[in-house]
Formats: C-alpha cells, structure tokens, sequence
C-alpha cells in the first residue's frame, strides 16, 4: 500500500486545515488508518486513528475536540480536519494504515508539513 499526504501548510492559530491521505495499491475499508506527527528530535505521535471495524475513533489528548478523523472509502482516501490550531499541533503529519484486517500499522506515507503561526 503507497500513501501520500498532503494539505499542509503555514496556518494561523485559531485556522483551520484539511489534510489528506491517498492510498494506492489496497483499500481502505478494511484497515486500520491513522494520522501521525513527527517534530525534529521527538517521538512520532499517533494523533488519531480509525478502526475499520467498530467506526471508533481515537484521539490524542491534546487534539481532541479539535481534530476529527474520517475515511471515504469510496475515494480511498483518509482525511484529518484540523480545527482551531495551536503552535504546538506544528510537525510533519504523516499517515499510518495497517494489513488487511490487522489492528496494527504496517505502512506509512511521507509526511507533509503543518506550521502553526502564533
């Protein structure tokens, strides 16, 4: 499975962002799909992630309430709408989905930048 992300940018605090996740090569309507960020010198975090079978949702601490992660499996794409942001949501945002029918990431896209301007 190939993914590309895209859709960031430079953003204000308070803005709003859209990114999106392509999956070529596999569906997604069958895996596990989340959204990743990474800052220079840190840990990557799992800031959201859907789980194919339940529809269930889950979401960083820090994001929760402002970010909301969907799947169109008609498109095969995954997207992460980013409200209200804060400087500290800027990282490199990547995306995450696993083997058919797993509930663990195998495969990850390169990644897109988002900066949020105070």
């Amino acid at each position: 499975v190939q993914l590309q992300a895209s859709g960031g940018g430079l953003v204000q605090t308070g803005g709003s962002l859209n990114l999106s996740c392509v999956a070529s090569g596999g569906t997604l309507s069958t895996r596990l799909v989340g959204w990743f960020r990474q800052v220079a010198g840190k840990e990557r975090e799992n800031v959201a992630s859907y789980r194919w079978n339940t529809g269930d949702t889950n979401y960083l601490d820090s994001v929760k309430g402002r970010f909301t992660i969907s799947v169109d499996n008609a498109q095969n794409t995954a997207y992460l709408q980013m409200n209200n942001v804060k400087p500290e949501d800027t990282a490199v945002y990547s995306c995450g989905v696993g083997k058919m029918y797993a509930l663990r990431y195998s495969y990850w896209g390169q990644g897109t930048q988002v900066t949020v301007s105070s």
